[in-house]
């Protein structure tokens, strides 16, 4: 009689299984907002799942390697908790970029710390009579092939996601501007980097000394990094819900390939999610956009003297409003959609906002919100501030619901959103956003604008709304121009 042999390895490999199946269900109830929440904790508890098992095979139980892996989970948890309880909602695209940036320079290390590993192995292989055999299983070339891929990957990533990070920030406007930042021959430049990166990858694999794969190592590791910066230092603001979304997919890359340097199933499978997800998730914000990723990458929008100069002149004068003009319109509304953007974000006026709704509720008036899948710092921005607020998912329209819904609106309250509701990108074929799908802001009765100032947006280029004859412009802080608004409305 056979019986079936079961052992750790076994066991280990199943748990990991299923680690990825929980993956596969948390992903899966991220897609919704209702079950992101709940999407998130499952993932956790796979992540949780994985990392143990991880720590097992590191250890294999003693003490002192057990010591090690909790006193390890114990600081990553500490740092994660403390990072996730300071940081402000506004302050979650930097954040997500960082995150983004750790997960390429794990790849990096891991893939570079096993390459050492097995050259090492290699080198004293010269001691024993199985020296071809050692130095054979030290050469594999499909090892060396992903382990230069996943250094390429995360480096990139990394350096890439700190400049992402920088700019999101604005805290280094001067070593790292918000503007797309663009020099002669830079795409050539790039173009050759990654030429050379893949060059010494696919050399890597080729070689059969492991002395000859040393220096290829150490050169698409420098080669990675500064491609990162110059990647991402030439793109502008107004793309950073893709630079966010494609980095994101990046550091999945990175760990997939990481995976298969290290021949572990649950890296390859989660690393595949993320990569796969945040590619499709790319595409989508491309869309929104109406552009390529290429443009994207290297059109450098928003740079000094690349938006407004082939835009058509704006006739008319915009038309100032106070708090009490506007908040007369809105007491009198049946409907109001409000359309938030990036100035909400700074000013944080998302709770304010909330308050506005509940009061005009209480008035007789449909509240809802028009959301710009590319609105924000980065994918799904506005969502996630208005869920902080405690907006009803129910009242966030996607961008053809959205429209169908101003075209019937009495008013419509725009909160430091630009370039999304500008008219130009229906008509005006001059215009750098020309073609992009917008929020047809101008087809409600009345328009009230929140904005500092008329300065362009990211685009570079000035908004029609803002001078149409249904558009008074509020002009102030965000949050203290909706709670004026709040304060009027309750006086009457």
């Amino acid at each position: 009689m056979t019986y079936l042999a079961f052992n750790t390895t076994d066991a280990r490999t199943l748990l990991y299984l299923v680690a990825a199946i929980i993956f596969i269900f948390g992903l899966k109830m991220l897609t919704k907002v209702p079950t992101a929440k709940r999407g998130n904790l499952v993932s956790a508890v796979g992540m949780l799942v994985a990392t143990l098992i991880t720590f097992s095979y590191l250890t294999n139980f003693t003490w002192y390697g057990l010591i090690g892996a909790i006193v390890a989970m114990l600081v990553g948890t500490f740092i994660g908790v403390r990072m996730a309880t300071r940081v402000e909602m506004t302050q979650m695209p930097e954040m997500v970029a960082l995150f983004n940036g750790f997960g390429g320079i794990a790849s990096l290390l891991v893939a570079a710390g096993d390459f050492f590993i097995r050259y090492g192995n290699a080198s004293t292989a010269f001691k024993h009579e199985d020296h071809a055999a050692r130095l054979a299983e030290a050469m594999n070339w499909n090892a060396l092939l992903t382990t230069g891929l996943a250094i390429l990957v995360g480096g990139v990533t990394f350096t890439g996601s700190v400049v992402a990070f920088a700019k999101l920030s604005g805290k280094w406007p001067k070593l790292v501007p918000d503007q797309p930042v663009q020099f002669h021959g830079q795409k050539f430049l790039i173009a050759v980097m990654l030429i050379a990166s893949l060059a010494l990858c696919v050399l890597m694999a080729m070689v059969s000394t492991p002395a000859y794969a040393l220096a290829p190592v150490i050169l698409i590791a420098v080669i990675a990094l500064a491609l990162g910066i110059l990647l991402v230092i030439g793109i502008g603001g107004a793309d950073m819900p893709v630079v966010i979304s494609l980095l994101n997919s990046y550091s999945g890359i990175a760990a997939a390939f990481a995976g298969f340097v290290l021949n572990n199933t649950v890296l390859i499978v989660t690393g595949s999610l993320v990569g796969a997800s945040g590619l499709i998730l790319t595409n989508i914000m491309c869309k929104a956009m109406n552009r390529s990723l290429l443009n994207v990458l290297f059109g450098g929008v928003g740079a000094p003297g690349s938006g407004g100069s082939g835009a058509t002149a704006i006739q008319g004068e915009a038309k100032a409003a106070s708090a009490e003009d506007a908040a007369i319109v809105l007491e009198a509304a049946q409907s109001l959609v409000v359309v938030p953007g990036y100035g909400m974000a700074v000013a944080q006026a998302q709770h304010a906002v909330k308050e506005l709704a509940d009061i005009l509720s209480k008035k007789g008036c449909e509240v809802t919100y028009a959301i710009h899948p590319v609105a924000g710092r980065m994918p799904g921005h506005m969502n996630v501030l208005l869920a902080e607020a405690g907006v009803p998912y129910e009242q966030l329209l996607d961008l053809d619901d959205s429209n169908t819904t101003l075209a019937q609106a009495d008013v419509a309250l725009v909160i430091g959103a630009n370039d999304v509701t500008n008219p130009a990108a229906r008509h005006d074929q001059n215009s750098p956003i020309y073609g992009m799908p917008i929020l047809d802001v101008d087809k409600a009765r009345t328009v009230f604008v929140i904005k500092r100032s008329l300065n362009p947006g990211f685009a570079g280029i000035q908004n029609e709304l803002y001078f149409t004859e249904n558009t008074r412009m509020l002009f102030g802080d965000a949050k203290k121009m909706v709670t004026a608004l709040n304060d009027e409305l309750d006086q009457m």
